[in-house]
């Protein structure tokens, strides 16, 4: 035993973090930190700049769709201005001009107007191109440009001439609109007048598409000199985009619009929106050719609005990666330090303690870091292997006792105890453990010696299992549970003569119908401690050759069977239990299976069963029932109840079991009265052994020509009453009427 008051590990072996471990540390940290936020910064980025491209590819696929509709638009406005100067009412007017005629012809032209949204107005103009009459006065009805009139003209016949886009003033606002015109001609090509057409381009594209009119999705429309003709209005507006009709973004934005000059369609990145333009032609005659730009935007704010939900995961994602990677430099450091200053905390303890005494030393994370020869021939493991083991696994402690051992030793510094090395093969040790406290202010280390105590705890078992076999003159045996001989006394192999037997099993040696019966057997030495009954009697046998059996069993600390004493003594033949072909147990016997209680109940006589009741138990509490790991909880409660109820159960009575928290009493030659106060009696007695918790009771009396699978369904819908009832416990069902 080693008794030196010093320690053993001195300073040198701890953990020491030099200066130049501490800056090297601090560098990688710095390092990491630097480029998770350089890498953030550029993700970020690329990502906002890929939302940007998406989005201009899909507004640019928008804004060609408008354009084509937009033209169709205009081609389908040519072909409408047409068919009006082609119609009859037209053609009548002009052949016999009256104010009847003029009044049906303005009167059809209101109905169209009125029904066609972007349709402005008709106006109707004389050959000379000066203004005769119209649906309304919105436009100022000058005369015609002297270049649509007469011979200066190159369009004429079927052909519809297209004007540039214009503004006047409708209901005090500007609205954007181009005008179409009709050369009405008689068969010799003279000019009879002029139809005119006005269409709003702004209500042509809110019913192309309405989401343009909203600042999420803005589009303005300009002509091929910068200035605005529709979109102005977008609100809330861009700086250096003109807000007003008729603005130039010629002059407002001169690099937006030399990138637009340069090319018909693209994309441009300011410093706070990104466009897409299209230039389009509305027309393509060549005396009405006429081009525009569709121009869409978005805010790089809306862009980074999107983007802002995946910059807050990229941010937190690099927070929890940098943290990580923080952990693992630090870990990686201390590991490293860890493992030279264990290498030589190993190789000095090898130095101190080679003796023939079992030593380990454990370090404050209560793991081995040396172990002398002797130590790793008494714990049955090689050298190698004991190293770095917990000292809870080397001791075999479950984690409640291990708390208690370590508690003690902050207590007392000082634990002594026993212990296996985990199988039966195994040396049997005491362990010595004395904590030894390092310099400074560090947790303490243990030093723990191995004493084999291995031929000690033989002689100690041998002698407890010859006091508990107590060799008398009666005859004596120790079984296992399963039925297996251990020990015997001399009265014992006389009476039995175990030397003519080649089997070593109580089951097979006495009555073979005991084999069938064991589990019952060791269910009732669980539950009463003991078991008695009569073995080695067949019919006609002399009574020196019946014994009585008598089975007490020594349970362990968990409540199971370790070993089980058996006794013998003469006793008188009886019938066996099996004579009448149905078996009729004691009392006190509880039946295992519902076969065996069926069995029990044809064996009644017709009387007793004609009047007996039947009383269902449910003990299953309602704190038993949130968990699988309750089920032993309600295990050992059953048997609790069994035993109380097995306490004061009358003659004649029968108990089993049924399913796992219930169980079954038979009750012959018993009314519904009679059981009602029995069962009464029962929960008062299991009260005042508070064991009551969650109990309920159903009872039902037996009806005519009834199966025991109906009585017992009876008896449950009485249960399920008494559960439902909350107060009352106890409910019948089906009784009998009296």
């Amino acid at each position: 035993m080693l008794t030196q008051k010093q320690p053993l590990l001195i300073a040198a072996q701890g953990i020491h973090w030099s200066n130049q471990r501490l800056i090297s540390v601090g560098a990688q940290l710095c390092l990491l930190l630097l480029s998770v936020v350089l890498l953030s910064n550029v993700i970020i980025t690329l990502g906002e700049r890929r939302l940007q491209e998406d989005w201009a590819t899909q507004r640019y696929s928008e804004l060609q769709a408008v354009g084509t509709l937009i033209a169709d638009k205009v081609s389908f406005q040519q072909f409408r201005t047409q068919m009006f100067a082609k119609s009859e009412l037209l053609n009548r007017y002009l052949n016999i001009p009256n104010k009847e005629r003029q009044e049906k012809l303005e009167d059809n032209w209101a109905v169209i107007t009125k029904n066609i949204p972007e349709l402005l107005d008709i106006a109707l103009f004389d050959p000379q191109g000066n203004f005769k009459f119209a649906t309304s006065d919105d436009f100022g009805h000058e005369p015609l440009p002297p270049s649509l009139l007469g011979g200066s003209r190159n369009m004429g016949g079927n052909e519809i001439y297209t004007s540039p886009l214009e503004f006047s003033p409708i209901n005090g606002k500007l609205e954007p609109y181009l005008y179409q015109l009709a050369w009405l001609e008689n068969p010799d090509q003279s000019i009879r007048g002029y139809l005119v057409t006005y269409n709003s381009m702004s209500k042509m594209l809110k019913s192309i598409k309405p989401a343009y009119s909203s600042s999420e999705s803005p589009l303005l429309m300009l002509d091929t000199q910068g200035l605005v003709y529709a979109g102005a209005d977008s609100r809330p507006s861009l700086k250096r985009v003109p807000d007003t009709m008729g603005g130039s973004l010629k002059q407002s934005y001169p690099a937006l619009w030399r990138k637009m000059a340069m090319s018909n369609f693209g994309q441009f990145h300011g410093d706070n929106a990104t466009f897409v333009y299209l230039k389009v032609e509305l027309t393509t005659q060549y005396e009405t050719r006429r081009e525009y730009f569709l121009v869409s935007y978005v805010r790089n704010d809306d862009i980074a609005a999107n983007f802002s939900q995946w910059r807050s995961i990229l941010i937190g994602g690099a927070t929890v990666l940098t943290f990580l990677a923080s952990m693992l430099i630090i870990l990686s450091h201390s590991y490293r330090l860890e493992q030279r200053s264990r290498e030589y905390s190993i190789e000095l303890a090898n130095r101190l303690f080679h003796r023939d005494l079992g030593c380990i030393i454990v370090n404050d994370n209560k793991r081995v870091i040396s172990a002398n020869q002797m130590a790793a021939e008494l714990l049955a493991l090689p050298n190698d292997e004991l190293l770095d083991r917990s000292l809870q696994r080397i001791l075999h402690l479950e984690d409640e006792d291990y708390a208690q051992i370590m508690e003690q030793l902050q207590q007392e510094s000082e634990w002594r105890g026993e212990f296996d090395a985990g199988s039966d093969s195994q040396a049997k040790l005491i362990a010595h453990i004395k904590t030894q406290q390092r310099s400074g202010k560090h947790d303490p280390y243990l030093l723990i010696t191995f004493e084999d105590v291995t031929e000690l705890k033989k002689a100690q078992h041998d002698a407890h299992v010859n006091q508990i076999l107590n060799d008398t003159a009666v005859p004596t045996a120790l079984i296992k549970a399963d039925g297996t001989l251990l020990r015997t006394n001399t009265a014992f192999a006389e009476q039995i003569q175990l030397n003519e037997c080649a089997s070593k099993k109580l089951t097979e040696i006495l009555d073979p119908n005991l084999g069938n019966k064991w589990s019952q057997i060791l269910q009732q030495i669980i539950l009463q401690g003991s078991w008695k009954g009569q073995v080695l009697c067949s019919p006609g046998s002399a009574e020196s050759a019946c014994l009585k059996a008598t089975l007490k069993g020594n349970l362990d600390s968990s409540g199971d069977i370790e070993y089980i004493v058996c006794t013998f003594e003469q006793a008188t033949p009886k019938n066996s239990i099996h004579d009448s072909g149905d078996f009729v147990p004691h009392r006190t016997t509880i039946l295992v299976n519902l076969r065996d209680l069926d069995s029990y109940f044809k064996s009644l006589s017709q009387y007793s069963r004609e009047n007996s009741s039947l009383l269902l138990i449910d003990i299953t509490a309602e704190s038993m029932l949130s968990h699988m790991s309750d089920i032993g909880q309600l295990e050992n409660r059953q048997k609790e109840v069994e035993i109380q109820l097995l306490r004061e159960l009358p003659a004649g009575y029968q108990m089993s079991h049924w399913q796992l928290g219930k169980l079954i009493i038979i009750l012959p030659d018993t009314d519904a009265d009679n059981a009602h106060h029995f069962a009464i009696k029962s929960m008062a007695s299991l009260n005042d052994m508070g064991l009551g918790e969650g109990i309920c009771m159903g009872i039902a009396a037996y009806q005519d020509n009834q199966s025991l699978e109906q009585y017992l369904s009876n008896a449950e819908v009485a249960l399920k009453r008494a559960k439902q009832t909350g107060e009352q416990k106890i409910c019948q069902a089906f009784t009998r009427l009296s």
